[in-house]
């Protein structure tokens, strides 16, 4: 289907539809009572929604039902005779077609597909033109639709407002829908391996080897014991680097909304805040090439003789860094929040700014920071890049920080990311590490609600 050319004439013919009803409602008198008070823009929007959305919505169908229609044109070309019956054989030429008629300069190792290229490329533009035409004509139908309605009386901006509701409740229930269609294959999955491994090996066991060439009826429970890639996911994610983000994070914040000037505020806070928009691969460069290496030569100053560029150390303080803006801004717009008798009322009471921080600033404003720090974590223990070029893929359950360690992310990317079969007990280890990782944040945010809910009502 011609996108540009759809998108172009659909939006031209909302803006004509906004446009004429707009004109056309323009002299009437405005509806008061219950009907509300509608306005020329409420009668132009109502036309261009009946004008745009019912073309979107048949563009939208039409990308289902034109691959039947195309594969039916090009089984019906005598080419299409010299197929090979094998359905697997037939499918690779005809990819090698589609992608020819894709790109012309593609190359292609089968004369067949050379042949059936041009019929896929014609019947693709076809039926790719006859859909715009379908959407063009359902545009200009909702649009005269949209338009007939355009007279007084017409509760044009009580409609305006139902579609703006139906809109956010269809947002809403795609966001729940989403949330459970995840829990449902984590859950799913997860009892497909638990009937093969296991929880009590998985859980408690100490011995992380996975082996996607072992057989899928053989024995693992001993060779998927995940507790050193929980201990790691900890350690690096919940140790280290809150170590680094919630000191920094709490202090920059108390400087800049108690002790910065205007100017410096302006200037330092943007300038912390760019740490959350640089890209986690970023960051895991400069933990590879600079904060590894330097940990490394560190570690072997002190003695370490067998120290290594991949540790639990250089990834946690790296992430930590990363992970400094969301303690920072939480904790900045919570104690900015804080209403400001209070603090005047500790100053006056001969407090200094430090006791008054100390005191009073810092308990009322606990909730955000809790907020704060629990969004860091959830952040930190979700963060894969970093753990990937910085701290290795051993599992190893030690609290050197100098040694190599993983993460239940790093193992989850690995095991999904390979070619092992989703009948193995090893690639549906990913699914139920992903159970446990989601379980964990729950109670991590049913907690952090739990203290925030306590401190709020001690402070009402």
């Amino acid at each position: 289907m011609p996108i540009t050319f759809l998108l172009i004439s659909v939006i031209g013919l909302g803006v004509i539809a906004w446009a004429m009803s707009r004109a056309r409602s323009a002299h009437f008198a405005p509806v008061a009572g219950k009907l509300k008070l509608a306005l020329p823009g409420h009668y132009g929007l109502y036309a261009a929604i009946w004008t745009v959305v019912p073309a979107l919505l048949v563009a939208w169908l039409w990308t289902f039902i034109s691959p039947g229609l195309v594969q039916g044109a090009i089984l019906a070309d005598p080419a299409a005779a010299a197929l090979p019956a094998f359905d697997f054989e037939r499918d690779t030429v005809l990819n090698e077609a589609f992608a020819l008629a894709q790109n012309p300069n593609a190359f292609v190792s089968d004369p067949i597909a050379q042949q059936l290229a041009p019929v896929i490329a014609a019947a693709q533009s076809k039926f790719g033109w006859m859909g715009a035409v379908l959407s063009i004509i359902a545009a200009l139908a909702g649009g005269a639709f949209g338009y007939t309605r355009v007279k007084a009386g017409f509760p044009a901006r009580t409609r305006i407002e139902r579609i703006v509701l139906g809109a956010l409740l269809l947002a809403s229930f795609v966001a729940i829908v989403t949330t459970v269609g995840i829990i449902a294959s984590l859950i799913f999955e997860s009892a497909r391996f638990f009937s093969m491994v296991s929880p009590i090996d998985f859980l408690f066991g100490t011995n992380w080897t996975p082996d996607t060439m072992a057989s899928a009826t053989s024995d693992m429970g001993d060779d998927l014991g995940a507790v050193p890639l929980f201990w790691g996911t900890f350690f690096i994610g919940a140790v280290i680097a809150m170590l680094v983000a919630i000191p920094f994070g709490l202090m920059s914040a108390i400087y800049l909304t108690q002790y910065a000037s205007p100017r410096a505020r302006s200037i330092l806070k943007p300038m912390l805040e760019i740490l959350a928009g640089i890209p986690t691969v970023v960051y895991g460069y400069f933990a590879a090439l600079t904060a590894a290496p330097f940990i490394r030569d560190l570690a072997m100053a002190v003695g370490i003789t067998n120290a290594s560029t991949e540790s639990a150390l250089a990834a946690g303080l790296v992430m930590g860094v990363m992970i400094i803006p969301f303690v920072s801004s939480m904790a900045d717009d919570s104690i900015a929040a804080v209403p400001q008798a209070m603090r005047d009322g500790s100053l006056a009471m001969g407090a200094t700014t430090s006791e008054t921080i100390k005191k009073v600033l810092i308990p009322a404003a606990l909730p955000g920071i809790v907020a704060g720090v629990m969004l860091a974590i959830s952040r930190a223990i979700g963060e894969t890049m970093i753990v990937y070029m910085a701290a290795g893929a051993s599992a190893n359950l030690s609290a050197n920080p100098f040694e190599r360690m993983t993460t239940v992310t790093y193992q989850i990317a690995a095991l999904l990311t390979g070619e092992g079969s989703f009948d193995h007990p090893t690639t549906l280890s990913a699914f139920a590490l992903g159970l446990v990782l989601f379980i964990v944040t729950l109670i991590l945010n049913i907690v952090a609600l739990r203290v925030v809910k306590r401190f709020r009502e001690a402070y009402e």
